[in-house]
């Protein structure tokens, strides 16, 4: 029997969208594994930054007992978390971190003629493989931190549903603010840094260590409270219940945003020389 596909191109619009994503996703997944020892090396990177993350957390908990009322394994609850969304992101879109450069160069505009939208095209042109790394790292920290911390296998599935919220909200407002470049002129994503630097520098801490405007920040006008902070207070009962309901609404409000600012940002494209 002969095998059947599906036309794309008659599919509904989101399906189209996801097939084109796959396939672009696929192809560019492929051309890295062409290449193996590039691979290892930057996965090895990504690997030996999170060997880094686990071993300063293992010193600073040899000298303290708590941080802001955070034990040892609820912390590498909140790392692995954090680094679980985070590297997935970065495996799923990092080809935003490039609309700058496309902006620049004027490469918008064969991906606006084609029947796709743009920040699918644009979003799976590129792979971070020192995320695959990071991944596994990470995987295993959040892995090692539940144990430790005693949480029931029936979170499981409340688990996967915060985890699947707080990659939504992670790649949503990288998007958001790499798709600034649409304004800010030039090929390195200035405010997609700072995003970064929020992570790697406030989020991998409990936030009742910072000032409270810095936790209304954190929390509600750039909520990446709600892809890591608040997902491992209510899975270790620091929260109630009701608490559930707040991942899902961010990720819905960050991917609405996200979709504002990037077809404002097409709106606003007049390819290159401009």
């Amino acid at each position: 029997m002969a095998e059947t596909t599906i036309d794309i191109r008659t599919a509904s619009p989101v399906r189209h969208a996801a097939e084109v994503y796959r396939r672009s996703l696929v192809a560019h997944l492929r051309s890295i594994v062409e290449y193996p020892a590039d691979f290892w090396v930057m996965a090895s990177s990504g690997a030996l930054w999170q060997i880094l993350q686990f071993a300063f957390i293992a010193i600073l908990f040899a000298n303290v007992s708590a941080v802001a009322g955070w034990g040892y394994h609820e912390m590498l609850l909140l790392i692995g978390f954090l680094t679980l969304t985070g590297g997935t992101t970065a495996m799923l879109c990092d080809g935003v971190w490039s609309i700058g450069s496309m902006v620049i160069k004027g490469e918008i505009d064969y991906r606006i003629t084609r029947p796709a939208p743009v920040i699918v095209q644009v979003a799976s042109t590129h792979v971070g493989m020192q995320a695959f790394g990071e991944v596994t790292l990470g995987a295993a920290m959040f892995v090692y931190g539940w144990i430790g911390a005693g949480l029931s296998p029936a979170l499981i599935p409340v688990a996967l549903l915060l985890l699947a919220c707080g990659l939504v909200i992670e790649m949503a407002l990288m998007t958001a603010m790499c798709a600034v470049n649409f304004w800010v002129k030039g090929t390195a994503s200035i405010f997609g840094f700072i995003l970064v630097d929020l992570q790697e520098n406030v989020m991998r801490f409990p936030l009742g260590i910072y000032p409270a405007a810095v936790r209304v920040v954190a929390t509600f006008v750039v909520p990446l409270g709600f892809a890591s902070f608040v997902p491992v207070q209510i899975l270790t009962s620091r929260l109630s219940a009701w608490w559930l309901i707040g991942p899902p609404v961010a990720a819905a409000a960050t991917v609405a945003a996200a979709a504002l600012v990037v077809r404002a940002g097409l709106r606003s494209y007049d390819s290159a020389g401009h």
